[in-house]
């Protein structure tokens, strides 16, 4: 297990370096303005030479592979750099704002995977039949439903229609101290939709996991040695048939991300999502690549986790191959 995640780390090296100097190249390209992104409204009526000096003062005037340069040696020594848009440094931005983002991102996994393990070995245990048809139907059906547009759905049902959830934000209007009460009352509506985007995929997997399990001749040898259908199924199928939903684990962080993205933005969740948009339409080089980088180490961690998991899960799976 150490050797596979010691194996992992030095492959993430090369793989981080390139995607940090891919934000800096493709930033450079950009057809917005650092310098005119950080002057603000001051911008407009500023001279040419004031835009000039404001552009040396932030380097903005040198090569991006310069800048990119200082920003990765400074990073190895623990300085990711000051961010021109959000006036702080990048680590203090990164930190006030990715416990909310883990927050989310940790409830609305969890819901994803036990509702959608519940559905798809429900479909399972009868597969053609109405339970199979209806959680079928339904998870292609949110399958292609993009999660802004979940959001805003449950932002009119819920917050306008209904009124019975708040509409975003992390406490309550006019409110000057954070509680839990109002922390999970804000967060119900972002980590369910959250987690709806995602469920689709756990549902499908575990049906199709659990149903190929209960075809396998040692469990039509248990169901044929009189054990009750509960026992077959969470003693015999269950465990083989979750094993692919272990991979999957790893693979949705991506698209976990993503959706994380979409979702705090249309609930105005305080997480990193504001300070992504922010960075890449200011072009604020540091907190860009930053945040880049987090998330591709979150991608990188939740592909070693799947391994891992699926290695624990299957003995007969190695962790030296």
């Amino acid at each position: 297990m150490a050797r596979l995640a010691g194996r992992r780390a030095l492959f993430a090296v090369p793989i981080l370096l390139a995607v940090t100097f891919g934000v800096f190249a493709i930033a450079a390209a950009s057809p917005f303005d650092p310098v005119k992104a950080y002057a603000g409204t001051a911008g407009l009526t500023a001279s040419q030479d004031n835009l000039d000096q404001l552009r040396a003062n932030l380097g903005a005037d040198r090569p991006f592979t310069a800048r990119w340069w200082d920003w990765l040696t400074a990073a190895v020594g623990g300085d990711l750099g000051d961010s021109s848009v959000m006036r702080q440094p990048v680590a203090d931005v990164i930190t006030e704002r990715i416990g909310w983002s883990v927050l989310l991102a940790t409830t609305a996994f969890a819901l994803a995977i036990l509702l959608g393990s519940l559905l798809g070995v429900l479909a399972a245990r009868r597969r053609g039949g109405i339970v199979d048809r209806a959680v079928t139907s339904l998870a292609y059906t949110l399958e292609a439903a993009p999660p802004f547009w979940l959001g805003l759905l449950a932002v009119w049902l819920f917050a306008l229609k209904l009124g019975v959830l708040p509409a975003g934000g992390l406490t309550d209007t006019g409110s000057s101290v954070i509680t839990a009460g109002q922390v999970a009352s804000h967060l119900i509506l972002p980590a369910a939709v959250l987690a709806i985007s995602q469920l689709p995929w756990f549902a499908l997997y575990v049906r199709q996991g659990v149903g190929d399990a209960l075809d396998e001749d040692p469990v039509r040898g248990a169901r044929a040695r009189g054990l009750a259908p509960r026992t077959v199924l969470v003693g015999h199928a269950l465990r083989s048939g979750m094993l692919p939903v272990l991979t999957l684990v790893g693979s949705r962080v991506p698209e976990l991300i993503t959706g994380a993205l979409l979702v705090e933005t249309v609930f105005s969740w305080p997480g990193i999502a504001a300070a992504t948009v922010e960075a890449a339409t200011s072009v604020d080089f540091p907190l860009l690549a930053a945040l880049t980088v987090l998330a591709t180490a979150a991608v990188l961690l939740g592909n070693l986790l799947a391994d891992l998991l699926y290695g624990l899960a299957d003995p007969r799976v190695g962790f030296d191959g």
